[in-house]
């Protein structure tokens, strides 16, 4: 979005509405791969298949705050309310990201996670990652190049 801000109004709008779309995805996504991991080793006869707590286990619990402040601040919390704390929420907001982008950074060791299981573990992000990136150039071109829906007046 930043980048997009450097460039014109119209290229912040579309990185506004490609971000959106991204974040959007992250709940799918991660729900798909608890289901999927929670059914990993399990499926043939005998075995019992996993249930809710199994995946409820697995499922990154942030995707369910997330989709809690989206409902909060959309439809609960008055525009002008919204409008008058902006600012500070803003920049707290920024100071929370770069602490926890930096915690993450300080926490990662891509040594320690290339030699785990065999590597599998970045193999999966990666291949997740490059999903990620060209699911939403296509899911973008569709949207902005009028294929879907008219394409917006940016």
């Amino acid at each position: 979005v930043a980048a997009g801000a450097l460039i014109s109004d119209t290229a912040m709008k579309t990185g506004v509405i490609v971000k959106m779309s991204q974040n959007v995805l992250i709940g799918f996504a991660a729900f798909i791969l608890a289901v999927v991991w929670s059914f990993k080793g399990k499926m043939g006869p005998g075995v019992e298949k996993p249930g809710f707590l199994d995946i409820w286990f697995r499922f990154p619990k942030f995707v369910l705050g997330y989709l809690i402040a989206s409902v909060v601040f959309s439809f609960l919390i008055s525009p002008s309310t919204v409008a008058a704390t902006k600012g500070m929420l803003g920049s707290l907001r920024t100071w929370w990201f770069a602490l926890a982008f930096t915690s993450i950074g300080l926490e990662t060791r891509f040594k320690d996670l290339a030699s785990l299981g065999g590597g599998r573990p970045a193999l999966a992000f990666l291949i997740g990652q490059t999903f990620n990136i060209f699911w939403t150039l296509l899911l973008a071109y569709l949207i902005f190049g009028g294929y879907i829906f008219p394409a917006p007046k940016l």
